[in-house]
């Protein structure tokens, strides 16, 4: 979609004004050229280079060849987006209280393919060597989040239930590349997507404590209660 034509006297002056109208150009086009970027936003195509450069240095744009695309930042902070007012109101102080019950860092995530990307992080502070941060991307297998929503392929493996018939959510135990010991638990889907959330924290003889799984179950499943995830498997088998 074109922006103009855009006289000079239109075009906004400041700087951030005019770093806007150059990421709005891809809006609505995966790759532009630095010529196409000028052409859509009227601004001199000299400037357009030099606001370009430092989008890319910024990671807002990546360039490929002679074509500019968005960039990894701009791209978890717009994916971030989708998900955050969904679960901040409601599903954050459930976080807090299962970080406040097992004194561990606690993950929220969804499953993008074959990565799962962090929508919320709580307690940080306590596991300082937790390199993770909200927004980002990792490959499935290596979180326990993620495997615990790869195995909900398998009937008997995404779920269980209790003697009082009360759907259990399975855990997955891990290690982490900066050596914590993890438990990750599916949730369900929440809008066509796969969610799951994990806790990371100390190994005590080699392995994280078991006895949080509960908590982590417990915590999954009010989650899933909220969002009307009866049966995350079953809701992408049948929506």
């Amino acid at each position: 979609m074109l922006v103009g034509p855009i006289t000079e006297e239109s075009i906004p002056m400041s700087t951030l004004d005019r770093l806007s109208v150059v990421v709005d150009c891809f809006r609505d086009a995966p790759r532009l050229t630095l010529g196409e970027v000028a052409r859509r936003t009227g601004i001199p195509r000299s400037s357009v280079h030099r606001m370009l450069l430092k989008l890319v240095r910024m990671n807002w744009l990546r360039r490929e060849g002679l074509e500019y695309e968005i960039g990894d930042k701009l791209g978890d902070l717009g994916a971030l987006s989708l998900y955050r007012n969904k679960v901040d109101r409601v599903v954050t102080p459930l976080l807090q209280q299962l970080h406040f019950v097992t004194g561990h860092a606690v993950h929220l995530g969804v499953l993008e393919g074959n990565h799962v990307r962090y929508i919320q992080k709580i307690g940080s502070l306590m596991v300082p060597d937790l390199q993770t941060r909200v927004g980002s991307r990792i490959p499935a297998q290596a979180s326990t989040i993620g495997k615990s929503l790869l195995s909900a392929g398998n009937r008997s493996v995404a779920s269980s239930h209790n003697a009082n018939g009360v759907r259990q959510h399975s855990v997955a135990f891990g290690i982490c590349n900066s050596g914590m010991g993890c438990i990750g638990a599916r949730i369900g889907v929440l809008d066509h997507m796969p969610v799951g959330l994990s806790i990371c924290g100390p190994l005590i003889r080699g392995t994280i404590d078991k006895r949080n799984a509960a908590p982590v179950q417990m915590a999954a499943a009010a989650i899933s209660q909220y969002f009307g995830m009866i049966d995350g498997f079953e809701q992408e088998k049948t929506g």
